[in-house]
């Protein structure tokens, strides 16, 4: 019931285990506090999806790695960056394995049964503009959701 306190950004680092998903969903909610329900569901739905790469694509996930949510809020909407710790290294070989396609998957046919695999659909779907920075190290995320939801697939979902 308290009334949210503006902020320009936050940012969070993580650690890298499956525990950190609801601490992330909340830290996203909090985020998004005072803004319309079906906005703060969208932009916590896709930073939890974005979390969740982190730890099962990344070296974040990996034992003591961390990762890090960052929010700007400008005045159409709210941009998250999620910062992991980039490709897995491969044991046979020391080199790095190819992380998460950063082209979705369409949401259709079988695609749509599988138990994983559509996080960066949704994010393509539903974020108003996404992209990466393209670095196979560190590795960044991003997605911004414009406040009335312009742009996103949410209203027809």
């Amino acid at each position: 019931g308290r009334t949210p306190v503006p902020f320009t950004k936050r940012h969070w680092e993580f650690p890298g285990t499956s525990a950190s998903v609801p601490l992330a969903r909340a830290f996203l909610d909090t985020c998004a506090a005072g803004r319309e329900s079906d906005f703060r569901y969208v932009f916590s739905l896709l930073g939890t999806e974005l979390a969740t790469n982190a730890i099962r694509h990344s070296r974040s996930g990996e034992e003591g790695q961390t990762f890090v949510l960052r929010v700007t809020r400008s005045g159409n909407g709210l941009t998250l960056v999620c910062r992991d710790n980039g490709c897995p290294v491969r044991a046979d070989d020391g080199e790095a394995e190819e992380g998460v396609p950063l082209s979705p998957a369409p949401l259709e046919g079988e695609h749509l049964t599988t138990e994983h695999g559509r996080g960066l659909a949704l994010v393509d779907s539903f974020a108003t503009t996404w992209g990466d920075n393209g670095h196979p190290s560190i590795r960044k995320v991003w997605f911004h959701l414009a406040f009335d939801l312009t742009g996103s697939g949410w209203p027809a979902a």
